[in-house]
């Protein structure tokens, strides 16, 4: 929409209405949808439902409110897209984070009760939870399929790697057993339903429910923080169920913020960090010398074994 600049006095409060820029083209980020919407999982989904710009000028994105944020620290300076990106670039390179706080996008949420304790634990957002107080709890379970079943990792206590054969008879049966467990406690769904149909309180009924089951929620939160969830929780450390839900977050922020989001990958994603002695390491591979950390911490040395591969700089043939 084109506008005309207007300025106006409000009768109630003195305070003075400035319209639009005069003459500049003005467009929505969401391209006039109420929602954007990814399926996840089984039965969950994630869909981004406002962004805070949801208006900017024509030709660019939200990525626009950071640089704006940035130029009340750095002067007017830069006015071109191309001089934007470095701006954006220099900003997360050296971890100056505040403008990118002034973007905020709001997102509701269906998953599974396990992953929504998951992403609790980053307690930066705004959330407002579906509550089973209220409203009867949907039939919703989360069940993984037989090839997804995961065996415990051997060297991490909270997660799962390796799954089960399924063209192993010992393994599906093992995969299948999970399975049908899950099938089993899922069936507690209907005795929730007629006690609550025989007045047992909401409040009470729910707590026999299992951690399958599917919450909703609306989850707001400001892109700093925002790239912080995506940081931890698209890590492939992360449990697979709650970096599908990341995966797809990320998927719906990237045309939004573009400019952002290129950088982010450039220099937390798909960066790799080094500590001192690592940097030592390097040093020593670099003058010929040798290629372990110093350290006699077992962890410490197995993460600079997988940093090392990472980097390209792996054992000696």
């Amino acid at each position: 929409m084109t506008t005309h600049d207007t300025t106006t006095e409000s009768a109630d409060a003195g305070a003075r209405r400035v319209a639009l820029d005069e003459g500049l083209h003005w467009v929505d980020v969401m391209g006039g949808a109420s929602r954007i919407e990814i399926p996840v999982l089984d039965h969950g989904f994630i869909a981004l439902v406002d962004v805070m710009p949801r208006l900017v000028p024509e030709g660019q994105t939200a990525d626009a409110a950071i640089v704006q944020a940035a130029r009340v620290s750095y002067g007017q300076g830069t006015k071109r897209v191309s001089e934007d990106r470095g701006l954006i670039r220099y900003l997360l390179r050296h971890r100056h984070t505040t403008p990118f706080e002034m973007v905020e996008l709001k997102f509701h949420v269906a998953m599974p009760i396990f992953v929504a304790r998951q992403w609790i634990r980053h307690r930066t957002a705004n959330v407002n939870e579906y509550s089973a107080r209220y409203s009867i709890v949907r039939d919703r379970f989360y069940t993984p399929s037989l090839d997804a079943v995961r065996k415990q990792s051997r060297s991490n206590r909270q997660g799962g790697e390796e799954t089960f054969r399924i063209d192993e008879a010992a393994e599906v049966r093992t995969a299948e057993e999970f399975v049908e467990f899950l099938r089993t406690v899922e069936s507690a769904y209907e005795k929730y339903l007629g006690l609550t149909e025989r007045g047992v309180s909401r409040e009470l009924a729910r707590i026999g429910l299992p951690v399958n089951v599917y919450t909703e929620w609306y989850w707001k939160c400001d892109l700093h923080n925002t790239l912080r969830f995506l940081s931890l929780r698209m890590d492939p450390h992360a449990q697979q169920e709650i970096r599908a839900y990341a995966q797809a977050m990320h998927d719906l922020i990237v045309p939004i913020l573009p400019l952002t989001m290129e950088a982010w990958r450039d220099y937390e994603m798909e960066s790799v960090r080094l500590s001192r002695l690592e940097v030592e390491a390097l040093r020593s591979i670099a003058s010929g010398g040798e290629r372990a950390i110093a350290t006699e911490n077992a962890r410490e040395r197995a993460e600079w074994e997988a940093k090392r591969a990472w980097l390209g700089f792996g054992d000696r043939a």
